[in-house]
């Protein structure tokens, strides 16, 4: 939540940076003095440098809130997080290896690892068909009745997964039933929640019902006639399947070795070295499979630049900034206006308290890693989009997230947007008379700055 402004005219953050900290005036009248001159230097290089640091921004920004939501609900530092964005990243060039060119190796299908992905996506089905379907089963069915049709229903989506990534080149074929079926039921929601069906009479009622089943289907059916249809959508259905593998994946770490660690552990330490595993065991993974040298990723819409001012931005970058907003206001809808947020905040703020009044804590936090898993896999995506995929891209973007949370605010979502925002604009313009390469020592520089002076960053959470 936004800090108020105190009587004085100044936020908590100045004020006490002001009061507490005398010397750290001279430091931020430097910082003014720095920015307001750089523009008599070039005035293009400055806009381009600013232009670079908003878009790098916004990717920090992206890890910063999903890093920021995991931590804030359950308070210990997750390291596996960064390496999802890696599995993220490494999912779109697998389902798009044949679009671009991958240094000799042609199309990259691996029967195994396709095992992997399919079983890892039934047991989060199942999970997910155990936790919700399962009690409202059990009133109609016999119990081993309820969990055989549980088990069959995930057995044949993991299934279907496995055919769908046996043939990546159709992936938009495959894929296509698959989003008839969300826009159908998404459809079906919207007209329950918005038509009044409850106050018509019988006839009308059987009408309005009878009408909206038949509209939402043809939508449904269109939408997936559309895809089918279309093999340029391959790369953007690779998105969607790369977030939903590294939020599968995210789940499946917490309910598979966090959730017993947690209750077996109690030790922050414990879960550290625990997810520190996971981070060099995954990147290590993904080195043997892909080898470690950089890997491009085909290329999405908008890759010609604009030029205004001497500068240049292109509007795939733009579209980057576009995302990075849309995941911040889903994220604050979702904490503040739904009780899923509001029992992950109650989580976040004691557990314990939590799970006596009655929240599933288990199930809530199971979903905060995979919505946070997601976020990550989405930032890896867009930067691979942008510069290429390393394997060792996961770690450096959890650090720089991380930061970008600490200068905005630890465990604060409007913090962590702010706090992405700063890091880059702060690279950028700090390696205006020094290499390129000094970027991530100057983002270190600023971590000491704040640890030091602002350990509670600009927004600090209330």
């Amino acid at each position: 939540m936004l800090k108020r402004l105190n009587p004085g005219g100044l936020t908590p953050f100045a004020a006490t940076a002001v009061t507490s900290h005398p010397l750290t005036v001279l430091l931020l009248a430097g910082i003014i003095f720095y920015l307001a001159w750089l523009p008599t230097q070039a005035g293009s290089q400055f806009l381009q440098f600013s232009i670079n640091g908003v878009v790098i921004g916004a990717i920090y920004a992206l890890m910063a809130m999903g890093f920021t939501l995991v931590y804030g609900t359950v308070w210990f530092f997750d390291l596996s997080y960064g390496a999802m964005a890696t599995v993220g990243g490494y999912s779109v060039f697998y389902f798009t290896s044949r679009q671009v060119q991958t240094i000799g190796r042609g199309e990259i299908n691996n029967l195994p690892l396709n095992i992997i992905m399919g079983v890892l996506l039934a047991f989060v089905l199942g999970w997910a068909l155990y936790t919700w379907l399962l009690p409202i089963l059990r009133n109609r069915l016999n119990r081993h009745i309820s969990l055989g049709l549980c088990a069959l229903l995930a057995t044949a989506f993991g299934v279907y997964i496995l055919f769908t990534l046996e043939n990546p080149s159709h992936l938009h074929t495959f894929l296509s039933p698959a989003i008839g079926v969300i826009v159908a039921v998404a459809a079906a929601w919207a007209v329950y929640r918005l038509v009044p069906i409850g106050k018509t009479g019988s006839i009308m009622r059987r009408f309005v019902v009878l009408s909206g089943a038949a509209g939402t289907i043809a939508l449904g059916v269109f939408c997936a006639t559309l895809v089918a249809g279309e093999s340029g959508s391959i790369l953007y259905l690779s998105w969607a399947m790369g977030a939903l593998l590294a939020g599968s994946a995210g789940l499946a770490i917490y309910r598979g070795i966090y959730f017993y660690l947690r209750r077996q552990a109690r030790s922050p330490l414990v879960m550290l070295v625990g997810s520190l595993g996971l981070l060099l065991s995954i990147t290590a993974f993904i080195s043997i499979i892909f080898s470690p040298d950089g890997r491009p990723l085909a290329e999405p819409f908008g890759a010609v630049p604009w030029s205004f001012g001497g500068a240049f931005i292109k509007p795939f970058q733009v579209f980057i900034i576009g995302v990075v907003l849309a995941v911040f206001f889903g994220l604050v809808l979702l904490m503040n206006r739904t009780s899923f947020g509001k029992a992950a905040r109650a989580i976040g703020d004691d557990e314990e308290v939590a799970r006596i009044v009655g929240i599933n804590t288990s199930v809530i936090i199971a979903i905060i890693f995979f919505i946070g898993a997601a976020i990550s896999a989405l930032g890896g995506i867009l930067l691979g989009e942008d510069i290429g995929l390393r394997p060792q891209m996961g770690l450096l973007l959890l650090l720089k997230g991380w930061i970008a949370s600490v200068v905005g605010g630890i465990g604060n979502i409007h913090g962590a947007l702010l706090g992405g925002f700063v890091l880059g604009m702060v690279e950028n313009y700090g390696v205006w008379y020094v290499p390129a390469q000094w970027k991530d020592a100057i983002a270190f520089v600023l971590l000491i700055l704040f640890l030091s002076f602002w350990p509670k960053g600009i927004l600090p959470r209330t």
